[in-house]
């Protein structure tokens, strides 16, 4: 990139507000979900879903940004003040959270264009030029810079990040749009049941990421509209977008890997399967999303921990872990971790062997264990002598829920224990 064109998105990205969306429950994460939002749910053994599009932003050179809250956000609020709250305002740089609190109804937040309208007035307090909405319970690593760049270029009013996806993957479960030899939005859908496929490839769609970048002003005008029909259902995807494709211009963004060579990495981890599946991805040798990348870190908020230890080497009670993540906090004492994550301050005890598993923050594995194709959430004890994932009925019979792809999900609650919320 020539010192213009770095200069002219650097002054795009200052003129920028970004506004992420992480008020979602979650649902098809079931118990992973009860208690904290689904942006605040664990990833790739450090950190949390949040983390990546506020990284994406802070990386993009966006330092102004708001994250809206409301689901069961205690969890949530408390990360992004550790992690994320070190932004001076006074620079004119910080992550805001913006909680709901009924500022313009008596009502909470009932949609994703209705969260932004509640919010119209702190927006518009900063002035400026442009407003990124962002989800915030997606898993990738963007460049925003560029889409604001595309975005600036086309004259567009609304620009809509977008990629391919199998149409299978995308019914019921993304918005579709029809774009021209232009890539200008001449058709959308808010989760078809039969998405159009693209042109010339029956096979995929051209499916929404939930991120959108607005002109300001053109973006607070439609918000009024919004707000003033009876019959809206004050989201982005469901009325504004279908209300403004025909009479203004609103384009797509192709989001695709800066390398041709590298697939493009973009994850909905919606589901227990495919939350399981994303971070088992992590483990790769070269995993799509490189995590390792010094020029784009993802940030995040950690304690200070010591460093993992994996103790004994004895016959059969030897501490180690195999195409593992292990983070710090972690004794492995004597026992085996294969192709698995653990994160901060899991403890296996000794001839336990755990595989293919997830396993969050503050468990305890005790003896003679046996765990396959687990997520233990936060704080389990797992009791001296058990096996999970390796009889499916017998599972279901302790409580435990299995998924269609034979994932075991265990919680505090399940093993009677006290219900936790972090």
């Amino acid at each position: 990139m020539s010192k213009e064109s770095a200069r002219y998105v650097s002054n795009l990205v200052r003129d920028t507000y970004a506004l992420v969306l992480a008020g979602g429950r979650g649902s098809r994460l079931y118990e992973l979900t009860d208690w904290r939002a689904k942006p605040a749910l664990y990833f790739g053994g450090k950190f949390r879903i949040i983390d990546f599009p506020l990284s994406n932003c802070i990386n993009s050179g966006i330092r102004r940004v708001g994250v809206v809250t409301q689901y069961k956000s205690h969890s949530l609020i408390r990360h992004i003040m550790r992690g994320w709250g070190h932004f001076k305002k006074e620079h004119g740089e910080y992550v805001e959270i913006l909680p709901a609190s009924q500022r313009y109804s008596d009502n909470w937040y009932q949609g994703t264009a209705d969260a932004v309208f509640q919010n119209i007035d702190i927006i518009r307090n900063d002035r400026p030029k442009y407003v990124m909405i962002l989800s915030g319970d997606h898993i990738y690593r963007m460049d925003y810079g560029d889409m604001l760049a595309a975005h600036e270029q086309s004259g567009a009013d609304m620009t809509v990040s977008c990629m391919e996806v199998p149409i299978k993957e995308a019914a019921g479960a993304f918005g579709v749009l029809q774009v021209n030899e232009e890539m200008k939005i001449i058709g959308f859908e808010e989760k078809p049941t039969e998405p159009k496929p693209i042109p010339g490839n029956p096979e995929k769609c051209m499916a929404s990421m939930g991120n959108y970048i607005f002109n300001s002003e053109f973006l607070f005008e439609q918000l009024k509209k919004d707000a003033a029909k009876d019959d809206s259902h004050r989201d982005f995807g469901q009325d504004i977008i279908p209300s403004i494709i025909k009479d203004h211009n609103v384009y797509a963004y192709p989001f695709r890997s800066s390398d041709e060579n590298i697939p493009t990495y973009w994850r909905d981890v919606g589901t227990l399967d495919s939350f399981w599946l994303a971070n088992m991805e992590m483990l790769a040798v070269t995993p799509s999303l490189n995590m390792y990348d010094q020029k784009w870190p993802i940030w995040t908020y950690q304690a200070q921990l010591p460093p993992a230890k994996f103790v004994f080497d004895e016959p059969d009670r030897t501490g180690s872990a195999i195409n593992s993540m292990v983070s710090g906090g972690c004794i492995i004492s004597g026992a085996l971790v294969n192709h698995s994550i653990l994160f901060n301050n899991v403890e296996v005890c000794s001839y336990s062997e755990i595989r293919d598993s997830v396993v969050l923050p503050d468990v305890t594995i005790l003896r003679n264990c046996k765990i396959r194709k687990a997520i233990l959430d936060r704080g389990c004890v797992i009791p001296e002598g058990t096996e999970i994932g390796y009889d499916h009925d017998h599972d279901r019979q302790r409580g435990f829920r299995v998924t269609d792809e034979g994932v075991v999900v265990v919680t505090r609650e399940m093993l009677g224990l006290p219900v936790g919320y972090e």
